[in-house]
């Protein structure tokens, strides 16, 4: 048994957060406890975002990113709208520093409740993403679903938000793909050595898309924000809309700014559930039952 750390259920979008306080202490979130709080109804999450003290002068927070077969994600747009909420009921502050798998990142929590967070420049070199061969143009790449002369899906778009992701457009409704029997495997393909985020991406105008995700180490979401904004980059970038676009996922709409100095905010909002304690070795909970919905911080 380990020491029990504080932690709050939120989502973003219907994309399920657990926010871990792991401050103050020197050990990690186990596998194993990440899977057991998973695989409980209470707690199922497609993140955990465990808040560590800083390793980096200038930051405030170190965020470790847990999905929920226990892996490590480098980026999770909407987990980290969930973090800047709770800290920001918790400390008053509304502008955070954070450092990641992904790199270093800001985040703000706006006076209507919505939170903007800088998720860093977009990289499309096939190394950067990575692909497992070269492809001189990622816009486009060799890769479909289905047979040969007639594939379901083909040439998707890939780029990386931190992490790797694989849009392919549509002209139709996002909802009639499989993406629960093709995003396994394609999430698994030898072209992505890392795995990926695959995404199905409907442009229904100059300023907004609809999108569908099966997210690396998750699987179906209601929401994925790294993949909103490289579905919205990828959809500038090939001409399809400009560079601020609305997103549209299953559990709601998020807005994708992609700047002039090649930055990309997300905005949406986080909402907080319940709070409790968790063991970080085995993952056994306890709610707080004195809990009430105004205490929206995670310690």
């Amino acid at each position: 048994m380990g020491e029990q750390a504080a932690f709050a259920k939120m989502n973003g979008l219907g994309n399920e957060i657990i926010v871990a306080d792991m401050r103050g202490r020197s050990d990690h979130i186990a596998p194993a406890a990440a899977i057991a709080l998973a695989r409980d109804p209470a707690t199922k999450f497609d993140q955990v975002m465990a808040i560590h003290d800083p390793k980096t002068s200038g930051t405030d927070y170190y965020v470790e990113i847990i999905n929920c077969d226990g892996t490590r994600a480098q980026a999770c747009g909407n987990g980290m709208r969930c973090v800047v909420q709770a800290l920001a009921a918790e400390t008053g502050r509304n502008r955070f520093t954070f450092e990641t798998l992904a790199g270093i990142l800001t985040a703000a929590e706006h006076e209507n409740g919505l939170i903007s967070v800088d998720m860093g420049k977009p990289r499309f070199g096939w190394q950067e993403i990575p692909l497992s061969e070269e492809f001189a143009d990622t816009r486009r790449i060799e890769l479909q679903v289905g047979p040969i002369d007639a594939p379901v899906l083909h040439s998707p778009s890939v780029a990386s938000m931190g992490n790797p992701h694989a849009i392919f457009w549509v002209d139709r409704d996002v909802w009639f793909y499989e993406l629960e029997k093709f995003g396994p495997l394609l999430e698994h393909h030898p072209i992505f050595p890392e795995r990926a985020n695959i995404s199905i991406a409907e442009v229904t105008a100059n300023d907004a898309l609809i999108l569908r995700t099966w997210e690396r180490g998750v699987g179906l979401t209601r929401a994925c924000g790294s993949a909103a904004c490289a579905a919205a980059v990828s959809a500038a970038r090939t001409g399809r809309t400009g560079r601020n676009v609305t997103v549209t996922v299953p559990g709601g709409p998020l807005e994708i700014e992609w700047r002039d100095d090649d930055h990309v905010i997300m905005t949406g909002p986080a909402e907080w559930e319940f709070s409790g304690t968790f063991d970080p070795v085995t993952g056994a909970w306890s709610r707080d039952n004195a809990a009430a919905p105004a205490k929206r911080g995670v310690a």
